[in-house]
């Protein structure tokens, strides 16, 4: 199973989406308070339709609980600083995919926290500042499960 990981979203429907996201692949949702949103927000509920009780969401009230809860696994932290392509990463079950909250991404003490494998990045043309979250992690999860063989599909 794969972990998508959102720090203190801030955007209802993005977290909706990727409970959606969550639901429709299998990945294990991870949420990192503070949340900018009630999980009972009726914006975030219309996104993620009706798959809310088909995704595994967990809440973590910090980065520390986070931490615990994924160790040892492999963290690639999505930025648009990264110096590894999203595409150039060999994926293993077990990997996290983290994101940030729209529009700053993560903050560099979570960049260069130790537990981070790699900075990651999913290319865009010059000058864009970001692709949606949401989206972002779509990118991103379908590729790794890809390479795991579309496992449990």
């Amino acid at each position: 199973m794969l972990h998508i990981v959102f720090v203190e979203p801030k955007i209802p429907p993005n977290t909706g989406n990727a409970i959606r996201l969550a639901a429709v692949t299998g990945a294990h949702l991870h949420l990192v308070e503070p949340l900018a949103f009630e999980m009972d927000d009726a914006r975030l509920r219309r996104a993620g339709l009706d798959y809310h009780d088909l995704a595994v969401v967990t809440v973590h009230p910090d980065l520390d609980a986070l931490w615990q809860a994924v160790r040892p696994a492999r963290v690639f932290a999505f930025t648009a600083r990264g110096d590894v392509g999203y595409a150039d990463i060999d994926y293993r079950d077990g990997d996290v995919l983290m994101f940030g909250p729209e529009p700053d991404g993560l903050r560099d003490e979570i960049l260069t926290h130790p537990d981070v494998t790699s900075r990651v990045r999913i290319p865009m043309l010059p000058g864009r500042r970001s692709l949606n979250v949401a989206n972002a992690a779509s990118v991103a999860v379908y590729e790794a499960w890809r390479q795991l063989g579309f496992a449990g599909s």
